[in-house]
């Protein structure tokens, strides 16, 4: 592979939005996001700037990752958020330890089944671990059958919780990897 695995820099917002727009637009982006294409598109630029720079290099409540590739176009990110014992989610669950919350998990299509989303997560466990973070979870639609596959492939477990989504009866499960 020749990718370049890095966290984004602060000043990499027009990156970060259009990296986020194409995951937008993706096929399965219902099953994968809580927004739509239409609301992140509508969202000022001061957003993406604050949002880049909240999970910048050097940030510790998190962490976006990203892919580039050799003619430096970013291929594929993932976000890491610290979670504080004591704090309650974003399904208004409470946090018991101290744990790291993968989101905006996307890679491109032409880029998939390269390996590059397992070097993603390495890339996001080191963070998360480095960080002293006791556990990493993320949440995947029940119907996402391709990632729940790929989130057990990578060491992630369902840890039995769910959460439900609006009135349609849809529900998410957690994965959770334990530190060793």
């Amino acid at each position: 592979m020749s990718y370049v695995i890095r966290s984004v820099r602060a000043g990499e917002w027009a990156a970060a939005k259009e990296l986020r727009l194409a995951a937008l637009r993706d096929p399965v982006a219902h099953l994968a996001f809580l927004e739509t294409y239409e609301e992140a598109a509508a969202r000022p630029d001061s957003f993406w700037q604050e949002r880049t720079a909240g999970a910048a290099e050097g940030a510790d409540t998190a962490q976006q990752i990203i892919a580039e590739g050799p003619d430096g176009r970013w291929v594929g990110t993932l976000t890491v958020l610290v979670e504080e014992p004591g704090t309650t989610d974003w399904a208004g669950f409470p946090v018991e330890r101290k744990q790291g919350h993968v989101v905006g998990v996307f890679v491109r299509p032409e880029e998939r089944g390269s390996g590059l989303t397992e070097v993603l997560f390495d890339a996001a466990l080191e963070w998360s671990w480095a960080q002293g973070l006791e556990r990493v979870r993320l949440i995947v639609h029940e119907e996402n059958g391709r990632a729940q596959r790929f989130y057990r492939r990578v060491g992630f477990l369902p840890s039995g919780v769910t959460v439900p989504l609006g009135d349609a009866g849809e529900r998410e499960l957690e994965f959770v990897l334990e530190r060793e």
